[in-house]
């Protein structure tokens, strides 16, 4: 099994201004390779309230320059997401390239061929223990054929890898997705539903935190803490999904040598607008229910 969360000489490194510590309240690191997807859901989280998704990438050696930089909290891994990040062209050499002892997980949708990543990647890089799965594949209804990506899955988990299946539920789609609950219980899949997030035919879905986040109106100017690291494709910082996925300033660069972390409330006027994934209730890496991925408080 993988270790995490330290570098061999950790109290040395710490020392040298070129590493960024990660908080340890932090409860998720997201390195976005690229927000391009070769899925069309017209449900993307991504693209809740517009979404400015297109925009350049770094190059592989740039994404493990700078995700070697990070000293992690224990047992909190880097994530590759996206959009899709196996269509980032240096996806296996980012993975190569990292170091051992930190720990990474996928979310992907699956759509590339799984015997080259088997080739490629073996099933101790990615695997950690945690209670849920290291390469999440997210199935979203009405794209991607449920027969072939369950059968990718099954190769995936024969040959050792830590994977599982988690199906937004949308509400056109219910019915089918009880079915694909049914077939992967029978195969041994583990397969979880995420809360569809969003307005759908008038109604607002989701169980959110504070009342008016994503009411689309604006309302109070607030103060908000993230616990998350997330760093889109060019290097960026946000403090939220809303700021990354509307092209908002970033809070930083990880690619700049200064870059730190500042773990504190900062001042936002877009309350209202924030990304449902910022403001659901959910749970947190430790698998207990009641975390939001910020902390958010009234200005004044």
């Amino acid at each position: 099994m993988l270790r995490t969360g330290r570098i061999p000489e950790q109290s040395a490194a710490e020392k040298d201004q070129s590493f960024v510590k990660v908080p340890p309240a932090y409860n998720y690191v997201a390195a976005f390779l690229t927000l391009s997807c070769n899925q069309s859901c017209e449900y993307c989280i991504n693209r809740f309230h517009g979404g400015s998704l297109h925009r350049g990438i770094m190059e592989g050696a740039e994404w493990v320059r700078c995700l070697n930089r990070l000293l992690m909290p224990p047992d909190l891994p880097v994530t590759l997401q996206g959009g899709e990040p196996t269509l980032h062209p240096d996806f296996y050499d980012i993975i190569r390239g990292l170091r051992p002892d930190i720990g990474i997980d996928i979310l992907t949708n699956l759509r590339f061929d799984v015997r080259e990543f088997m080739r490629r990647v073996p099933p101790e890089r990615i695997s950690r223990s945690a209670k849920y799965a290291s390469i999440r594949v997210s199935y979203h209804s009405g794209q991607a054929g449920f027969d072939e990506l369950k059968e990718k899955v099954i190769l995936l988990k024969d040959a050792g890898y830590s994977v599982g299946i988690w199906a937004i539920r949308h509400p056109d789609f219910e019915d089918e997705l009880d079915r694909r609950f049914d077939e992967c219980l029978r195969a041994g899949i583990d397969f979880r539903f995420k809360e569809f997030l969003g307005y759908h035919k008038g109604r607002l879905y989701g169980t959110f935190k504070y009342p008016g986040a994503v009411s689309l109106a604006r309302g109070q100017s607030v103060r908000c803490r993230t616990t998350e690291l997330l760093i889109g494709p060019y290097g960026d910082t946000f403090r939220c999904h809303s700021d990354l996925y509307n092209g908002r300033p970033p809070t930083g660069n990880i690619r700049h040598g200064d870059f730190t972390i500042r773990d504190i409330h900062r001042p936002c006027g877009f309350f209202g607008f924030c990304n449902p994934c910022d403001v659901k209730v959910k749970f947190d890496r430790f698998q207990k229910f009641g975390h939001t991925s910020v902390i958010i408080r009234k200005s004044g």
